[in-house]
C-alpha cells in the first residue's frame, strides 16, 4: 500500500511539471499517460482493498444451529450448568464486559426457549428447565447494575436520577397503581385525548361496594398468612422444646414468640421435669 501512495505522489509532481512547460502537445501527451497510469493504480488499490476486506479470521456460521443446544445434550435428562450471576460479581465488571455478557445471556435465553418449544412439540422432557430461571435472574441482576450506574452518572452530572418520574394515581375502580410518565408529541394542556384518559373519577354505590369487598379480601389474606406463621412456630416449639428462640424470631419477625411460649398449646403433651 505504501508503494501505491509513492507512485501517486510521483504522478502528481510530474503533472505539475508538465503544466509549467510551454509545449502544449508534449504536455497533453504526458498528461494522458499520467491519467492512464493513475486509473490503473487506482484500480489496483481498489482490488487490494477488496482483497483485504474479504479476509476473515473466523469461519462464518451460515446456519441456525446457534438457536439449538449442543446435540450431545438432546437426549440427556440433566445438563450440568453453573449458577446465576450475582450482583457483587457484576458490579466489579466494566461496561464493555456487561454489554458483551448481556448478548451472551440473550443468545442463551433464545436457545433455551427454542429447545423448550421443540421439546414440547415432540412431547419430550426438556433437560434442566432451571437454566431459564438462572438466565432470567442473571439478566435482572445485570439490568440492576446498569441502572445503578446510570443513576449515579445522572446524579453526578445533573443532580437527578434520570429515571422516568412516577406517581400513585387512582383508576376508575378506585384502586391505586403506580403510573410512570412518558413522552408525548403534544403538551399536556393541548392533548385532549390524554386528559380524558387520565382524569377519571370513581364513585357510586357499586364502586364503594367493590372497594369494601376488596379491602376485606386483602385483610383476610394478611390474617391467614399471620395465622399460618403463628401455627408453624407453635408446631416447631411443640416438637422441639430446646430450639433456639433467636433463630425463630429472626425467621418469623411478625410472630410474638414470647406470647406463644406462655401458651398451653405450645407445651404439648409432654410432662416437664420438676426438681424435687
Amino acid at each position: 500500500m505504501s508503494s501505491v501512495l509513492k507512485i501517486l505522489n510521483v504522478a502528481k509532481t510530474v503533472k505539475t511539471v508538465c503544466t509549467s512547460i510551454s509545449n502544449k502537445s508534449l504536455t497533453n501527451s504526458l498528461l494522458n499517460r499520467i491519467q492512464c497510469q493513475q486509473i490503473q493504480i487506482s484500480q489496483n488499490a481498489f482490488f487490494f482493498y477488496l482483497s483485504t476486506r474479504s479476509f476473515h479470521s473466523s469461519r462464518p456460521c451460515l446456519d441456525l444451529m446457534q438457536f439449538f443446544d449442543d446435540p450431545k445434550n438432546w437426549s440427556e435428562n440433566e445438563v450440568k450448568v453453573g449458577r446465576a450471576w450475582k450482583l457483587e460479581e457484576l458490579r466489579i465488571k466494566s461496561n464493555k464486559d456487561l454489554h458483551q455478557l448481556w448478548y451472551v445471556l440473550l443468545k442463551e435465553r433464545n436457545m433455551l426457549l427454542t429447545m423448550e418449544h421443540e421439546c414440547n412439540e415432540k412431547m419430550e422432557l426438556f433437560p434442566s428447565p432451571e437454566r431459564l430461571d438462572k438466565v432470567k435472574i442473571s439478566m435482572e441482576n445485570l439490568e440492576t447494575v446498569v441502572r445503578e450506574r446510570n443513576k449515579a452518572y445522572h446524579l453526578l452530572e445533573t443532580g437527578e436520577t434520570g429515571e422516568r418520574p412516577s406517581r400513585v394515581v387512582y383508576n376508575a375502580l378506585g384502586l391505586r397503581h403506580l403510573y410512570k410518565s412518558c413522552e408525548h408529541v403534544l403538551p399536556p394542556h393541548m392533548n385532549v385525548k390524554w386528559i380524558k384518559s387520565r382524569n377519571i373519577g370513581f364513585g357510586g354505590r357499586a364502586v364503594r361496594k367493590f372497594l369494601l369487598l376488596y379491602r376485606e379480601k386483602l385483610y383476610n389474606v394478611k390474617r391467614k398468612a399471620k395465622n399460618r406463621s403463628r401455627n408453624e412456630v407453635m408446631m416447631m416449639l411443640r416438637r422441639n422444646p430446646n430450639i433456639d428462640i433467636q433463630i425463630i424470631r429472626s425467621k418469623y419477625p411478625d410472630v410474638d414468640v414470647d406470647k406463644l411460649l406462655r401458651d398451653d398449646k405450645t407445651r404439648g403433651h409432654f410432662v416437664p421435669k420438676v426438681d424435687i
